[in-house]
């Protein structure tokens, strides 16, 4: 039963706006728990962790940075900063189970933040924020030989917020011997396009990337520095495969569906058609 619930709340989602999806989340959400049933509950807490919606944008106090919110870094409803690792809005009583890195992690943690910083002023112009989050996956924390699992996260929109991105990297690093390791990322981009012409573009996509890396500690690169270059090197890639596909998604059938397959209604000309697709590529363009 609950596998139903869980299937129907997905299905509604599909064919839902998918501009509403978070507005359309919370409403399946409520109305999910409002029943009260414990398996509901579970269905919920799926559904939230499935689900990809825009990222929204929070500001640490300790350091006045504004940083990127989701699920992976959220504890009821506190979202922990990469930059000063506290949790805001912050509760009235510390809560010991509130989830951090190990302190080796941590390190990881920050470096990784500068150094995907330094990423998004390189491929999104200087604009946009990035931000990101690491936790363990092992029971014997404290050393990056057990693996860990991470999120890389990006959202940028065009001045005139006509275009939205929202790129949600999933990562999971699993020591196969103590000098080969698998690379697991999920990553998902949400698009959303708006043209003055009241003509507008929005979806996502989900693509998954894996890669086995053999790595040399005598080099002269320790495994911290090895696992920044390898991420690094697997982020950029999945971003420029998704965006040439949304490239051929969106763009490509857009200009056949307005081209082609639609006619004129009175003899009228392309000129509107060409204004709309005008408007479309070049927000693509400024994302």
């Amino acid at each position: 039963m609950s596998d139903n619930k869980f299937d129907a709340s997905l299905n509604l989602l599909r064919r839902l706006d998918p501009q509403l999806i978070q507005q359309n989340l919370t409403n399946i959400c409520s109305i999910l728990q409002s029943s009260q049933l414990d398996e509901d509950t579970e269905i919920v807490e799926d559904l939230l962790s499935s689900v990809d919606v825009p990222l929204t944008i929070n500001k640490c106090s300790s350091t006045g940075k504004e940083y990127l919110c989701c699920d992976y870094n959220r504890d009821g409803d506190s979202y922990r900063s990469p930059w000063s690792n506290k949790y805001y809005p912050e509760t009235e009583e510390e809560d010991d189970d509130q989830p951090f890195p190990s302190s080796i992690l941590r390190q990881l943690e920050i470096k990784a933040n500068d150094a995907f910083d330094i990423y998004r002023d390189l491929y999104y112009e200087g604009s946009g924020l990035s931000s990101v989050y690491f936790w363990d996956t092992s029971d014997e924390v404290g050393d990056l030989e057990d693996g860990f699992a991470g999120v890389i996260l990006f959202k940028k929109q065009t001045n005139d917020k006509s275009g939205k991105w929202d790129s949600i990297h999933v990562l999971e690093v699993i020591p196969e011997t103590t000098t080969k390791i698998n690379y697991k990322l999920t990553t998902s981009v949400i698009l959303d396009l708006s043209s003055q012409t009241s003509l507008n573009l929005s979806g996502n996509l989900t693509r998954q990337f894996e890669n086995f890396i053999s790595i040399d500690l005598n080099g002269g690169i320790n495994l911290e520095t090895n696992h920044l270059i390898n991420i690094g090197q697997l982020v950029e890639k999945s971003e420029y495969n998704i965006r040439n596909i949304l490239q051929d998604v969106y763009f490509d059938k857009l200009k056949d569906i307005m081209l082609k397959d639609l006619r004129m209604i009175d003899g009228g000309d392309n000129k509107e058609i060409n204004e709309n697709q005008k408007d479309i590529i070049k927000g693509l363009k400024n994302l």
